[in-house]
């Protein structure tokens, strides 16, 4: 007996501390896992949610001391009935999870070791059969130290335990053993390789044969039963591979941008699941430093479960300079134990976490070309864009002469601010605002004297080509010569209501649509008819006629 609780004493000391310090590595995800036993369908104790958090500490702290206390042989009876209250308590837990597949994993131990309900009750089943073995055998549990040194262990022991929960609260898990952990690539993470497991299903087809019921039960083929089919119930005999990450998704609107983000070379994710929850203080600081990122080239996104008037009205709030969009709050609350937090992401790969408390460890890297983003200029732009549009949409001579006006100001403006800083392409204004200035060109009479910063944009990534093609173009067209994309057309009266439509002259008509297919991905037939109609029937006319028809409406 003496042996077997010695090695009762060992075992079970050993497990309760490693338990519990995985857990204490990770009191708020020990915390969200407390939430699902208590949310109804479950114990059905909502009322304990929020204090969850409060519970997991105080629960987490107490299975360290107790398996501290047993080891060192410090007040054995208080020890072992301690641990026999708190191991029938689990027992119970885990098998109520187990029979009545509510909960399908106990956070024994954390994220770290994944157990089924069945497998965290067997191995409760056998933490209680070697407790009562200590209960039995209290006797033989003998202190190591005298009762004052003992009381100086366990309250160092105390203070530990409260320090390391102090930190990772205020900071992150020290040990990260989730599927989002750095260095992990989200997309790896989510493949199946080609030869994983496939999981197996078991068909009870049930018949009316002959008046009576026949089941006949095969693995998904249905069978050949001369009868009146009934009902089928589907059993899943063996589970397959699921891939570590499994339920990640970037959301907006009902479309998927998950790959799209994925790709992004420079992205900082500001993670909150529930912007109602999170420490909206600390966003004041979210807003620096993500205009910082976003001033060094990295493109910046929200993530949340929160309804879109609630993000809208944080972006208002704090000024934000990005959008949020939606993932599952499960899913956040798994990649990050932080509310709000910030991830770098390079290529799908994390780089880095960080807790609200250490924004100013955030680790970013200088702009490519030296570039800085100029957030105030995207600003100004993007309100130039908005009036370079204001009355094109709605013509009439008075909303004309309203346009003419803004055009003369917003030519200034952008004149200006390409004497100082050159072309605001995408490196300094995002690639949205990249065109600002481009449209502001192309509807004045400057063409001829930016064409070829225009050209030089495009050709370093600054500007999409396809601008470029579209005022090179114009310039073409302005200056009486034949185009070359087959970007524009040109409509006359020639007596009203009489119009005549056409495009303009093209120099390489039967080799347009090759150039056109890599730059517009359309045909200059198909342009024809998006710009005057159906009905519009391309024919490739010359310069001189071209200039006949125009000059004789002049």
């Amino acid at each position: 007996m003496k042996y077997l609780v010695g090695f009762s004493r060992i075992f079970v000391g050993v497990l309760f501390i490693i338990s519990g310090l995985i857990k204490l590595n990770d009191p708020v995800g020990f915390s969200f896992k407390l939430e699902e036993y208590f949310s109804q369908g479950v114990l059905d104790l909502p009322f304990f949610e929020p204090y969850a958090l409060t519970i997991a500490i105080v629960v987490v702290i107490i299975e360290v001391l107790l398996g501290v206390m047993l080891l060192i042989g410090y007040k054995p009876k208080f020890t072992v009935w301690s641990l026999l209250i708190m191991i029938v308590f689990f027992t119970f837990l885990t098998f109520y999870s187990a029979y009545f597949n509510k909960v399908t994993d106990c956070g024994c131990f954390g994220d770290a070791v994944k157990l089924t309900p069945w497998e965290s009750f067997s191995k409760d089943i056998i933490l209680l059969v070697l407790i009562l073995v200590l209960v039995a055998g209290s006797k033989f549990i003998k202190s190591i130290f005298r009762n004052a040194t003992g009381a100086v262990v366990m309250v160092l022991s105390l203070l530990g335990c409260i320090i390391f929960c102090y930190h990772v609260l205020n900071h992150l898990p020290v040990k990260d053993f989730r599927p989002y952990k750095i260095g992990v690539n989200i997309e790896e993470g989510m493949l199946v390789p080609e030869d994983a497991p496939k999981a197996l299903y078991e068909y009870a087809w049930r018949f009316k044969v002959d008046g009576e019921d026949k089941i006949v039960v095969t693995n998904g083929d249905y069978p050949s039963v001369e009868g009146d089919f009934i009902d089928v119930e589907t059993t899943e005999i063996q589970k397959g591979y699921e891939p570590p990450i499994h339920d990640f998704a970037i959301e907006k609107d009902g479309e998927d941008f998950t790959s799209i983000y994925l790709a992004e070379e420079r992205l900082v994710a500001v993670i909150a699941y529930d912007l109602a929850k999170s420490n909206s203080e600390t966003f004041h600081k979210v807003k620096e430093v993500t205009d910082e990122a976003i001033r060094r080239g990295y493109k910046v996104i929200g993530m949340s479960a929160s309804g879109e008037d609630r993000s809208n009205e944080f972006i208002e709030e704090y000024g934000l300079n990005f959008e949020f969009y939606f993932t599952d709050e499960t899913t956040l609350k798994t990649i990050v134990r932080s509310n709000p937090a910030l991830l770098v992401i390079e290529k799908g790969t994390i780089l880095q976490k960080v807790h609200y408390n250490d924004l100013d460890e955030l680790n970013l890297k200088e702009p490519k070309n030296g570039i800085y983003f100029n957030l105030d200029l995207k600003k100004s732009l993007d309100s130039v864009m908005v009036l370079d549009q204001k009355y094109r949409a709605n013509w009439t001579p008075d909303n004309w002469s309203k346009q003419i006006e803004i055009d003369s100001s917003n030519l200034d403006y952008v004149e200006k601010i390409m004497k100082e800083h050159g072309y605001p392409g995408k490196s300094m204004v995002g690639e949205k605002t990249a065109s600002a200035a481009w449209y502001v060109i192309q509807h004045s009479d400057k063409i001829d004297v930016y064409i070829d910063e225009i050209k030089q944009a495009a050709d370093n990534g600054e500007l999409p080509f396809r601008l470029y093609a579209m005022m090179l173009d114009r310039h073409l067209m302005y200056n009486d010569k034949a185009q070359i994309y087959g970007t524009q057309g040109s409509s006359y009266f020639i007596g009203s209501p009489k119009e005549i439509n056409f495009i303009w002259p093209i120099q390489n008509p039967d080799s347009v649509n090759i150039l056109r297919k890599g730059v517009f991905g359309t045909t200059v037939e198909e342009y024809g008819k998006d710009l005057f109609g159906d009905d519009f029937e391309f024919k490739n006319i010359t310069i001189e006629e071209a200039l006949k028809i125009k000059n004789s409406v002049n």
